[in-house]
């Protein structure tokens, strides 16, 4: 019988296992690695930083949010934003499923498997009543883009554009998750632009 601590590293080892066969990389922090493995352990990170009393749900869920992501390309949907957004959708359904599988594995117990898998479909989000576990992982989300997107999509997008994707983002965000922003390391253009759209 494995105890709760011997099942919460299982099942992170395991989603780690499977993330590390991402073909596509990231350099993060000065190290090139797997994207998704990188970016997974990004979101832990950001989960404990904000929310201390991260349960196993919140923490699994944010090791398993992009759980196997370059299985279903983004080119295998139509261009366009309808495309983009059933994409989307269809990836949340996809990490879901598969975590279901590794904790069912490791032993995990059908409520937690439930609360991860409505933590990664993110239900309730900006609802009454929702689970306060879905705003934080929303937040690590924005917050790992922003640091490991922000300044190529700033040198891909411009200036303006990019005011308006900040601002996207920042709106999907918590008072304690846009606390966080200014943590992030980032470029002084990065930064102003940053700066220019919060204040807008």
């Amino acid at each position: 019988m494995l105890d709760d601590g011997d099942r919460f590293d299982r099942a992170i080892a395991a989603i780690d296992a499977a993330n590390a066969g991402d073909p596509n990389t990231i350099e993060l922090r000065g190290a090139v690695r797997p994207k998704e493995q990188a970016h997974a352990e990004l979101m832990t990170e950001w989960v404990r930083r904000l929310d201390p009393s991260a349960d196993d749900a919140q923490l699994i869920a944010a090791r398993a949010h992009h759980l196997r992501r370059w299985s279903v390309p983004r080119s295998s949907y139509p261009d366009g934003r309808a495309g983009y957004l059933k994409w989307r959708i269809a990836l949340r359904k996809q990490h879901a499923a598969e975590v279901a599988v590794l904790l069912t594995e490791v032993g995990y117990d059908d409520a937690t498997i439930e609360r991860v898998q409505a933590i990664v479909n993110k239900v309730g989000l900006n609802k009454p009543g929702a689970d306060p576990a879905v705003q934080v992982h929303e937040d690590a989300l924005c917050l790992v883009f922003l640091e490991t997107q922000l300044a190529a999509t700033v040198d891909q997008l411009g200036d303006e554009k990019m005011i308006d994707v900040i601002q996207k983002t920042a709106h999907k965000m918590s008072p304690a998750g846009l606390e966080q922003v200014a943590a992030i390391p980032m470029r002084e253009r990065d930064r102003a632009l940053v700066g220019r759209a919060l204040a807008g």
